[in-house]
C-alpha cells in the first residue's frame, strides 16, 4: 500500500468517525493548556527563587547571630531530611511521586567528597557574598560565574572560545567593575562581599567541573548527589563552626528556644531544597535556554524589589551594571547556542565539555512521566541562588 492510499484510507476513518471536528478543537486546547502550564511554572520559578533568596538574606543580617556558617549547615540537614522524606512518599505514592532510593555508602561518600568540599565553598561564598553585599547587589556581585566558565574551559579543557563569546565576557566584567565603581561612590560597598562574591563564582564553575566527574559513580542521578553532597557537608560543616567560634555565638543568641526562629531556618532550607524541583520543572516544560532568559529576568525583578522594599536611591550607571551584567549573561547563552546549531557536527563532542562549565544554561535531561525533575548543575544543587 503506497502513501496515496494511506492517506485516502486516514481521511475516511476521520470523515466516518467524525474526529476532523475535534482535531479543530484540540490544538486550541492544547495551547491554552500549554501556556497556562508554562506561565506557571515560570511564575512558580520566580516566587521560589526570589523568595529563597530575600529568606536567606534575612536569616545572615540577623544582628544577634552572626553565625552564616551555621545558617548553611542548617540547611544542608534540611536538605538531607527532605531526601529522607521524599524518598518516603515515593514508596507511600509512586505514581504521583519518583524519587530514587538513596542508602548510604561510605565507598560513594568518599568518592564525592572532593566534590563537597567545593560545594561547601560554593554555597557558604554565596551566603557570605550575599550577607555583605545585600540582595540589590547581589546579581552583580556574583556576575562572573559566566567568566570562569570561560577561563577554565580554556586552562582545564583546553577548548576555545569564539570571539563573539569572549566579547560578552567583556560586556558582563565591564559591567561587574562599573557596578562596584558605583556601589563603592554610593558609601554602600562592601569589598569583603565583593571578594566572597568572586569566590563564588569560581566555586560555581569548579562544581560543575567535579559534578559532572562524579556524576557516574552515582547512576547519573542528580537527587542522589544533593543526598551524599548535603550527608558530607553536614559532617565537614561541623570543625568549620568550632573553629571560627559560631559555637559560642549560639551559646549566647537568646532566641535559641524560639520556635519562630527554627521555623524561618526551616523554611529556608525547604526552599532551598524546592528550587531544585522548579528550576528542573522549568526546564522541562520550556528549555534550558528560556530557563536562562527567565533566570535573567527574574535577577533584574529581584534587584529591583530589593531596591524599592529598601527605598534606596540608585544613580543611572548603577543601573547600567546591571543591565550590563544581565545582557551580557544573556548575550553570551544566545552566542553559544547560535555557534552549537551552526556546527551540529561538533555538538556531540563540544556539549560534553560545554556541560562540565555551562551551569544552570544545559539541562540534565528530566524524564517524562510524573518525575520528579532533576536539579541543574550550578546553582540548583546549592541552597543559595
Amino acid at each position: 500500500m503506497n502513501r496515496t492510499q494511506l492517506k485516502r484510507s486516514s481521511i475516511l476513518r476521520m470523515a466516518l468517525s467524525g474526529s476532523e471536528t475535534m482535531d479543530r478543537d484540540e490544538p486550541e486546547e492544547t495551547f491554552v493548556f500549554r501556556a497556562v502550564r508554562i506561565a506557571a511554572v515560570v511564575a512558580l520559578y520566580w516566587f521560589v527563587s526570589i523568595t529563597m533568596v530575600f529568606l536567606n538574606n534575612h536569616l545572615l543580617d540577623n544582628k544577634d547571630l552572626d553565625a552564616p556558617l551555621f545558617v548553611t549547615f542548617y540547611q544542608c540537614v534540611v536538605t538531607v531530611a527532605l531526601c529522607w522524606l521524599m524518598q518516603l512518599l515515593s514508596k507511600m505514592c509512586p505514581r504521583l511521586i519518583d524519587f530514587p532510593s538513596v542508602r548510604f555508602d561510605v565507598k560513594l561518600s568518599r568518592e564525592v567528597l572532593p566534590l563537597s568540599i567545593v560545594f561547601i565553598g560554593m554555597i557558604t561564598f554565596n551566603n557570605l557574598c550575599l550577607k555583605h553585599l545585600g540582595v540589590a547587589f547581589y546579581t552583580v556581585g556574583r556576575s562572573l560565574s559566566t567568566v570562569f566558565n570561560v577561563l577554565l574551559s580554556y586552562v582545564i579543557l583546553k577548548q576555545t572560545t569564539s570571539f563573539r563569546a569572549l566579547a560578552c565576557c567583556g560586556i558582563i566584567l565591564g559591567g561587574f567593575w562599573l557596578g562596584v565603581d558605583q556601589e563603592g561612590m554610593s558609601g554602600h560597598l562592601s569589598w569583603t562581599g565583593v571578594f566572597f562574591g568572586v569566590l563564588a563564582s569560581a566555586c560555581v564553575s569548579l562544581n560543575a567541573i567535579y559534578t559532572k566527574k562524579v556524576m557516574p559513580a552515582l547512576d547519573g542521578n542528580i537527587w542522589k548527589l544533593s543526598y551524599y553532597n548535603n550527608i558530607n557537608a553536614c559532617v565537614l560543616f561541623l570543625p568549620l563552626i568550632l573553629v571560627f567560634g559560631e559555637l559560642g555565638q549560639l551559646v549566647k543568641f537568646s532566641r535559641l528556644t524560639d520556635i519562630s526562629f527554627w521555623g524561618m531556618m526551616t523554611l529556608g532550607g525547604v526552599f532551598g531544597f524546592a528550587i531544585g524541583y522548579v528550576t528542573g520543572l522549568q526546564i522541562k516544560y520550556t528549555s534550558p535556554l528560556t530557563h536562562n532568559v527567565s533566570g535573567t529576568a527574574k535577577a533584574c525583578a529581584q534587584t529591583v524589589i530589593a531596591v524599592v522594599y529598601n527605598s534606596s536611591t540608585k544613580t543611572l550607571l548603577w543601573w547600567t551594571s546591571n543591565m550590563l551584567v544581565l545582557g551580557g549573561s544573556s548575550a553570551y547563552t544566545w552566542v553559544k547556542s547560535l555557534e552549537m546549531k551552526k556546527s551540529p557536527s561538533t555538538v556531540t563532542q563540544d556539549s560534553a565539555k560545554e556541560k562540565l562549565l555551562s551551569g544552570d544554561k544545559e539541562d540534565q535531561g528530566v524524564p517524562e512521566g510524573r518525575q520528579l525533575p532533576k536539579l541543574s548543575v550550578e546553582r540548583d544543587v546549592s541552597p543559595v541562588l
